[in-house]
């Protein structure tokens, strides 16, 4: 590299390249250091020797910023090798298929005035994150980086934690590691072995977060006694584990979704490849797999054209939506109080003062907030202020006081008089308790909106097998 661009200056020299001859019957290659020879001992001239010097110089500035960026450039773009780093200003590392790309992402909170970075691997297909590396500990975006060291350590690093967030550290240094991206989505390090044969050590695939890719495992490993579950985000702004998750039974073969370690929703059994309480268009183009043996006991799926990538999404609010809410697996969010509809679980404790039918209503109200007590806590978020409503007979209207989605308040409202409902004017959004009987509409079951979703879904998949470009 060196030689080359020194060759280069040399050559690009009008001065000189009356020094090199090239016959014109014949084609000589000069090896480069007979020609340096040939030409720099003739041009020790101080007019000349000043203009050589400013080129080298510069020659030398380039090769030391090659040389300086070259150490964080990837042999493979899909794989870090020890000493590589990635960080907000390097190259998508991308999946060899260039499925899924890994990167520092950020997002916002708090109405655009926080901002959190995560290490995310996101589909290329649409840029959802299905996997984020540091959601408990968001970093500055500025300085955060990603580093596999010599000795086998897998870790984030940011100004803004006092200690790295350590992905995977080995009981002892191993200097022959490969952290590489797949086309399933999973982000493995490995050791590599002399005789050619790879030890995992690590993958994102055993720390679900808050969505379920194609062979991405629910359940446990009974060897290590490691569970695999997915945990909804706080809110949709705050990436900290929340108050659902998704997990497989294995005792009952069935999924079940808690709120704050409580079932909520359950599947129901699998027959036919198929679960009693998830509605066809959402399982229709799926595969299930299910392990049950000394080992483990575990849940996954595949798409049935792999061609086409789907995903389960747990959202802050116990929705399942597949394939970022093109339509839902479960809806948990419908899950409390009286409610066994689709799948929910009834709750074992109700208060006397609530009846079959009650449930909280969306609305766009304006109130002089009177009556009125607050939890200031920002761990707890939508479904947290809905419970503590409904099991409080005084509470009859809650929302969140803060504008990422957490802290409650609660109004205790006898009547209409505290309020004012006007379409015509904007207000603020109040979740009402009200009484709608026994039909409460849900998921489950052939409505014209599963009718309309599960069309859609059939239309999108034509589209993108035939490459037929969508009409906006």
């Amino acid at each position: 590299m060196f030689f080359t661009l020194i060759s280069t200056i040399l050559l690009d020299n009008i001065a000189l390249k009356k020094y090199i001859h090239i016959s014109t019957y014949h084609s000589v290659l000069i090896p480069w250091h007979t020609t340096l020879f040939q030409i720099i001992l003739p041009m020790f001239e101080a007019s000349k020797m000043r203009l050589i010097l400013q080129k080298l110089v510069l020659a030398f500035i380039h090769l030391w910023l090659w040389w300086t960026t070259s150490i964080h450039v990837h042999a493979a773009d899909d794989s870090l090798k020890p000493g590589d780093t990635l960080n907000s200003s390097s190259p998508l590392l991308y999946s060899k298929s260039r499925k899924y790309f890994l990167e520092f992402y950020t997002g916002t909170s708090g109405g655009g005035t926080e901002f959190f970075t995560y290490l995310a691997i996101q589909s290329a297909y649409d840029n959802t994150i299905v996997w984020e590396g540091n959601r408990e500990q968001p970093v500055d975006q500025n300085d955060a980086v990603l580093s596999l060291s010599f000795s086998g350590v897998l870790k984030i690093e940011s100004g803004s934690v006092k200690k790295p967030i350590i992905l995977y550290s080995p009981p002892r240094p191993i200097n022959n590691t490969v952290a590489t991206l797949l086309d399933t989505g999973n982000f493995v390090l490995q050791h590599l072995h002399p005789n050619g044969t790879n030890t995992l050590l690590w993958q994102s695939f055993d720390y679900p977060t808050n969505t379920l890719i194609p062979t991405m495992k629910l359940g446990v490993n009974h060897k290590t006694g490691h569970r695999w579950f997915l945990f909804s985000q706080l809110t949709n702004e705050r990436a900290t584990p929340g108050a659902f998750s998704l997990e497989w039974e294995p005792t009952g073969q069935e999924l079940v979704i808690r709120r704050r370690g409580t079932v909520c929703w359950k599947s129901g059994k699998l027959r036919n490849d198929r679960f009693e309480y998830i509605p066809e268009y959402a399982q229709g183009v799926l595969k299930y797999t299910i392990v049950s043996n000394g080992d483990e006991d575990t849940f996954s799926f595949r798409s049935t054209n792999e061609n086409l990538t789907h995903w389960w999404l747990l959202s802050d609010t116990g929705r399942l939506s597949y394939n970022y809410k093109e339509g839902y697996v479960a809806r948990a969010d419908l899950c409390y109080g009286y409610s066994t509809n689709g799948g929910c679980q009834r709750w074992q404790y109700i208060p006397k003062c609530r009846s079959p039918g009650d449930v909280f209503t969306k609305k766009n109200l304006r109130t002089n907030y009177k009556n009125v007590t607050y939890d200031y806590n920002q761990n707890i978020s939508h479904s947290d202020c809905e419970a503590a409503c409904w099991s409080d007979c005084n509470c009859n209207v809650f929302n969140e006081i803060y504008v990422d989605g957490t802290g409650c308040a609660f109004y205790h409202w006898n009547s209409s008089k505290y309020y004012i409902v006007d379409g015509t004017v904007s207000g603020v959004d109040f979740y009402v308790l009200e009484n709608i009987g026994n039909a409460i509409p849900h998921h489950h079951g052939r409505s014209n909106a599963n009718f309309i979703s599960f069309f859609n879904h059939i239309l999108k998949y034509v589209q993108l097998s035939l490459k037929i470009p969508t009409i906006p």
